[in-house]
């Protein structure tokens, strides 16, 4: 049975972050009889680190590695089937890249065109933004002399348009994450700046394949059903005119593409699921639906958008101050014990190295024993490990005093703890920590253009309007809290997926049946889970429902202890949070007890 009518066109995404598999590229372009290419690398933190190398060498800035490995491996292949690129590789320096591409293509003899859009780097207009506003915390803004980069997250437009004028590659810098997906759309299928509902669902195909495998197995929380992670497949989705898309992967591949993978995807780092504002539509999964129509294919449809808001949201990095950490191996008989002792006495005697230089102390600390379940708080079990890591890390406006920090706990292996080891090598430094400042910016206030070898086209960002979350109309769902039942944990339930969204976390929670949400419902109200996560600290958490999905997205806000580079934590983007969550008691019939 053929679900899809009408044209389609296959995407295939071979980068979900910088420094993805090797593999994804040439696996998709040999097996996966796709029309697009297109890979996502940018990051807050990404950008940062690029704009350090501009600072460095004019002609840098961008991932280099898509050039000199990436395209000079399969540009021929690439060129052979017809396959067109879109990539943000292009990072600081989309201009430069682009060039790289050029001269790429000409060493080895193709005829592809290069096209590149700018307009996303404010980083030199600063001091024009300085009376804004951080969007979550009202915090005011950074010091321009503290400013690493300052980057609008563009939409599609630029892209769609750049295919237009027939590029067969196409470089951005900063944008929305799903854009390369989406741009190539709009372009395929002729969509309008107002065709919101496709505009979401080509949206929504962005952000299922933008993380690459997380889509095809990856991070799955049924793990163990998911054959062959040394080939595992990368996704592609084939998506129709009408905004939806069946998603599968290479044939021969390993990995899964199911209900569960696909769900958890579509949940990872998301905050309000009915508003999830990108440059170019408002879109509301809320009530997406997620069907398995084959063997690792499962069609995602039905979602809905609305009119996109009049500004960008912009990413300031800047820099405050530094930090240090390292991991150090400690076994035997109380190992966590010994590990924690190590800690408090390394840091004892730096801060009294710090008071007799009448240097400040250090501004944060963090010591986690892993293996000891210190990252669960009050729900870590009392295992009495063998075998633990020790990490300690700090922060100090000073680097000598991380250096001697870090120093001071390298001793430990000859004057602590029995038991004390780890593999020799490079020892840690101290590096910048670099934080995130996100505001909004009128688009109109920043101009897009598109490049090609015969000039320039500046491009008009679609006008936008003003949005109230307030009018929506939320969604609820069934809850039942049977007296006299029996506890289970959550995991028998459902399935769970978290990630960052700054210094925010998100928890997205699925039930595998229909029938299983009531319960869910009734056990996970936004306060229990604000009193189970409390640990980690945040400041509030809310819940959303996703009816379409049967599924609750939950916000943890301030979660994460600065997020990104800017935290201690072992875990700085959330990533373990489902699986915490995954343990919360859920009280259920006893009949259906007997049944998981």
């Amino acid at each position: 049975m053929s679900w899809v009518t009408g044209k389609t066109i296959r995407i295939g995404c071979a980068s979900g972050f910088w420094g993805d598999s090797m593999m994804a590229a040439p696996q998709l372009i040999h097996k996966g009889e796709i029309d697009y290419l297109v890979f996502d690398y940018l990051a807050e933190i990404t950008m940062s680190i690029l704009a350090r190398q501009r600072a460095k060498d004019p002609a840098m800035g961008y991932a280099h590695d898509f050039v000199s490995v990436t395209m000079a491996q399969h540009l021929k292949a690439i060129a052979d089937q017809g396959i067109k690129v879109i990539s943000n590789a292009g990072g600081v320096n989309p201009a430069a890249c682009a060039g790289a591409l050029e001269a790429l293509i000409a060493e080895q003899g193709l005829d592809l065109k290069v096209a590149w859009v700018t307009g996303d780097d404010l980083t030199d207009r600063t001091r024009e933004f300085a009376g804004l506003k951080e969007m979550f915390s009202g915090a005011g803004f950074p010091p321009a002399d503290k400013i690493m980069s300052m980057n609008a997250y563009l939409g599609a437009r630029p892209i769609a348009a750049a295919l237009s004028q027939g590029a067969d590659i196409v470089v951005t810098g900063r944008g929305v994450d799903s854009a390369v997906t989406l741009g190539a759309c709009m372009h395929e299928f002729g969509w309008n700046d107002d065709d919101y509902d496709k505009l979401a669902g080509g949206s929504l195909a962005g952000h299922i394949v933008e993380c690459g495998a997380q889509a095809t197995g990856g991070l799955f929380t049924d793990w163990d059903k998911v054959e062959r992670w040394e080939n595992i497949g990368y996704p592609i989705a084939e998506v129709a005119e009408d905004g939806s898309f069946v998603l599968t992967k290479p044939e021969g591949t390993g990995g899964l593409v199911s209900f569960g993978t696909v769900a958890e995807q579509m949940v990872y780092e998301i905050g309000d699921p009915q508003a999830y504002i990108l440059a170019d539509v408002i879109c509301d999964f809320s009530g997406v639906r997620i069907e398995e129509v084959g063997v690792n294919s499962v069609r995602v449809s039905n979602a809905k958008g609305r009119v996109p808001t009049p500004t960008y949201k912009c990413s300031v990095t800047y820099f405050d101050g530094y930090r240090a950490g390292t991991y150090l191996a400690i076994g035997g008989i109380d190992a966590a014990a010994k590990a924690r002792k190590t800690a408090e006495a390394v840091l004892t005697r730096a801060r009294e190295m710090l008071r007799v230089r009448n240097a400040p102390d250090f501004t944060e600390t963090s010591i986690e024993v892993i293996g000891a379940e210190d990252s669960y708080g009050p729900h870590a079990r009392d295992l009495n490990p063998r075998t633990v890591i020790l990490k300690l890390a700090a922060k100090h406006e000073d680097q000598f005093a991380l250096s001697m920090l870090l120093r001071e706990l390298v001793s430990s292996g000859t004057s602590m703890a029995p038991g004390t080891t780890g593999m020799g090598g490079t020892r840690a430094k101290p590096s910048p920590v670099v934080r995130l400042f996100s505001c909004l910016v009128l688009k109109e206030d920043v101009p897009v253009s598109v490049h090609t070898g015969a000039g320039e086209e500046r491009i008009a960002a679609a006008p936008g309007g003003a949005f109230d979350p307030g009018v929506l109309d939320r969604p609820g769902g069934p809850e039942e809290a049977p007296g006299d039942g029996a506890d289970v944990p959550l995991v028998k339930l459902a399935y769970g997926r978290s990630g960052d969204k700054g210094n925010s976390a998100n928890i997205g929670i699925i039930a595998r049946k229909p029938e299983y949400l009531p319960y869910i419902r009734a056990g996970l109200t936004a306060e229990a889970v604000a009193g189970y996560m409390a640990h980690v600290g945040h400041t509030g958490v809310t819940r959303f429902d996703l009816p379409g999905i049967n599924g609750l997205n939950f916000l943890l806000t301030d979660a994460l202890g600065g997020g990104g580079i800017a935290s201690l934590r072992n875990d700085p983007q959330g990533k373990g949070y489902a699986q915490m969550l995954l343990d919360f008691p859920v009280r259920v019939p006893t009949s259906l007890k007997a049944q998981l």
